[in-house]
């Protein structure tokens, strides 16, 4: 290790005792199954809740990892008396986008139906996430909605619409990516992430583009889409910030609240990018509160 590296460490074990009074930290809350594996998410309760729920989508590329959930991050939020569920879903290649939204919707009909545990007001959600947890974030404040009454399961039987929503350099448009009429696993940089859109790949140019608009954002958006905040650098190299600055003339024309918060000369993620959790949690105060 470094020194650079070996500071960081140190730096992390001493802040984490700290972290710990600060906050309740429950592990491994099982909100759902898939194929007889438990999906969970982490909970992170302040001593004084407010009543406002932000969920965390713990998503990089579509791969989601317990070893990337983040008290510290967490921390800037329940400081302020907002409690936070970091919720982890089934990763690519195993799944594929639309399964990956499945879990994200069951996480949100999960804790409506378990507020009151953590001391949230049901009808006072927030969704958030940077990258691919900004799109699953996006595609929730578009498409989230009513549950099934007729289901056995009560948590299936609860909607999965939130109240507010606020991303980090998120993917909006599959059928626009930079430009009109491009698809993203056109581009070499996007490669990793092909598995993430499956089979439906191989396909005829309009098969993809049937798929790639039902897991667009940008195709869900209503004058019912809940305040939208959108976060990103104008340098990013991965997803354009045109993705960004397209979903935001939408939201505008439908009249929805909405803001975007162009960080110059930065690129997809930069140093102290985690300070951007502080503008998220102002922005679910000033629409939750």
């Amino acid at each position: 290790m470094n020194r650079r590296g070996l500071l960081f460490g140190l730096a992390a074990l001493a802040l984490a005792p700290l972290a710990a009074r600060a906050q309740e930290h429950k592990v491994d809350v099982v909100y759902g199954h898939k194929l007889g594996c438990a999906l969970t998410m982490d909970v992170f309760t302040p001593a004084k809740p407010n009543g406002i729920g932000v969920i965390w989508m713990v998503s990089g590329g579509w791969v989601s990892n317990h070893n990337s959930i983040n008290p510290a991050w967490a921390k800037l939020m329940t400081d302020r008396g907002l409690t936070v569920f970091q919720v982890v879903h089934g990763s690519q290649p195993r799944f594929v986008i639309p399964e990956i939204v499945e879990d994200i919707n069951r996480s949100v009909r999960f804790i409506r139906t378990h507020a009151s545990d953590y001391g949230v007001d049901p009808n006072k959600l927030g969704i958030c996430g940077a990258s691919a947890g900004g799109h699953l974030s996006l595609m929730i404040g578009a498409y989230g909605g009513p549950g099934d009454p007729k289901a056995k399961d009560p948590v299936d039987r609860a909607s999965s619409a939130v109240q507010a929503v606020a991303t980090l350099f998120p993917p909006t448009d599959f059928l626009a990516w930079g430009k009109d009429n491009t698809i993203p696993t056109d581009s070499p940089q996007m490669s990793p992430f092909r598995p993430a859109f499956g089979p439906a790949l191989n396909g005829t140019v309009d098969q993809q583009k049937a798929f790639l608009k039902t897991i667009s954002p940008y195709y869900g958006v209503t004058e019912k889409m809940p305040p939208t905040l959108l976060i990103h650098g104008d340098k990013d190299g991965l997803v354009p910030i045109q993705q960004s600055e397209h979903l935001l003339a939408l939201l505008k024309e439908k009249k929805v609240p909405c803001r975007l918060d162009v960080k110059p000369g930065k690129n997809h993620g930069w140093i102290g990018v985690e300070q951007e959790l502080i503008v998220m949690a102002e922005w679910f105060e000033k629409y939750l509160k």
